[in-house]
């Protein structure tokens, strides 16, 4: 054999040499950094010929002792047995060499085997750290596109992690009242006549003033019926991080009643908070009165916190036991009464979704956005959405007419 083909074709001689030091070093042989460079040195200067000259030339540098040369014999015959890099060498130790060397006792050859398995193990691990540091970005995207009802419960932890550290844009909107700024655009007249004729008109000083510039209000009505089950927590971690960073933010539960948890969920503690919301809500996972809940909400709360163009987040599946005309005329209530009306829906996961249920066709001709809600990456599109000032045109009409071979209702 010529080692010329087992170590130069792709220049990394000295990588192998000091693969192969560390494996004599593990089997029990004094050999140091110096004898690595020495052995680079000695075959740059011989040249890298047959497997006989090969051999002898790390002999010379390798072995000070006699009675190594058996360790090294072991070594050198496992190690440059094949062509290739150590990745393919060192699975045989553990298989095939090992059933020859129990076949074949030779002094040495567990203490070899042993140390070159264990090279192989830790060159494995070294080789996972650096394959996972390459596929970080891969990984966390598949991760993010996983459906949170199929994840494990390290995985939900994993992602409420994620979603405390989400970040919404802070973005203000004009509104109409108007504020003194002496470098507004605009002109008050009032104030300028009152300070003209405070000199009594022999000069005039003019007063500026802008928009008064607010964030906008987010209100989120969420389901926590059965069928939502496996998605109203997770959400709940999101209301809880979009109402610390956002105090103009309400939020309203419903199943077969309405109830207000906006500040239980005010705590700082997120297990606190649910632990609030649990303790004040008494329909969960029960049934759904979508209509009746939003009967509730425009009566007793619309006019309280959806003023000066708030956007609500309505987050349900659609499923409505009994439909009539009372929720489509409450859904169109709710969507006038606010300046956007954003439907979350976590059937939307599915790519044969088909809007027949009754409730989910009532309530699509009112609404202004319609989103899933089941993964990470909808969560962070839902923050995108809301940072958005102008509402896109929404074409509700496809989803009633297009032709579609699931029936989710």
């Amino acid at each position: 054999m010529d080692v010329r083909t087992a170590a130069a074709p792709r220049g990394r001689l000295a990588e192998n040499l000091l693969t192969f030091a560390r494996a004599l070093r593990g089997a029990g042989l004094p050999v140091g950094s110096g004898a690595v460079l020495d052995a680079i040195e000695a075959l740059e200067a011989a040249g890298i010929g047959p497997r006989a000259d090969f051999y002898e030339i790390l002999h010379a540098i390798f072995v000070k002792k006699h009675e190594h040369s058996v360790l090294f014999d072991q070594a050198f015959d496992l190690f440059w047995r094949k062509r290739g890099l150590l990745e393919e060498l060192l699975p045989l130790a553990g298989s095939a060499d090992m059933r020859e060397a129990s076949e074949r006792p030779r002094p040495g050859a567990m203490r070899v085997a042993q140390a070159l398995l264990d090279l192989s193990r830790r060159r494995e691990r070294e080789e996972s750290v650096e394959r996972d540091a390459r596929l970080t970005m891969s990984a966390r995207e598949v991760f993010n596109h996983k459906d949170f009802a199929q994840m494990s419960a390290q995985e939900i932890e994993r992602a409420q992690a994620l979603i405390a550290r989400l970040r919404l844009p802070d973005e203000e909107r004009r509104t109409r009242r108007w504020i003194a700024d002496p470098r507004g655009a605009g002109l008050d007249p009032r104030r300028s006549f009152r300070r003209t004729l405070r000199t009594g008109g022999h000069s005039i000083e003019l007063v500026r003033r802008s928009h008064r510039l607010r964030r906008p209000t987010i209100v989120a009505l969420c389901d926590i019926s059965g069928s939502m089950s496996e998605y109203t927590r997770i959400f709940l971690h999101f209301l809880h991080v979009l109402t610390d960073q956002r105090k103009q933010t309400h939020t309203f539960l419903f199943g077969t009643r309405l109830t207000n948890v906006t500040r239980a969920l005010r705590a700082r503690d997120v297990d606190e908070a649910l632990a609030r919301c649990s303790a004040e809500v008494f329909d969960w996972s029960g049934g759904t009165r979508i209509a009746a809940s939003l009967h509730a909400f425009n009566r007793q709360w619309s006019r309280r916190v959806l003023g000066q163009g708030a956007t609500v987040i309505l987050f349900t599946d659609g499923l409505e036991r009994e439909v009539d005309g009372d929720l489509a005329r409450e859904m169109e209530r709710l969507q006038k009464s606010c300046g956007r009306l954003i439907w979350v829906n976590p059937l939307l996961r599915f790519d044969k979704f088909e809007a027949k249920a009754q409730g989910v066709r009532a309530m699509l001709p009112y609404v202004d956005e319609f989103r899933p809600i089941h993964d990470l990456a909808s969560l962070e599109g839902l923050c995108a959405a809301l940072a958005r000032s102008e509402t896109r045109p929404f074409d509700w009409r496809r989803w009633l007419g297009a032709p579609k071979a699931a029936n989710l209702g």
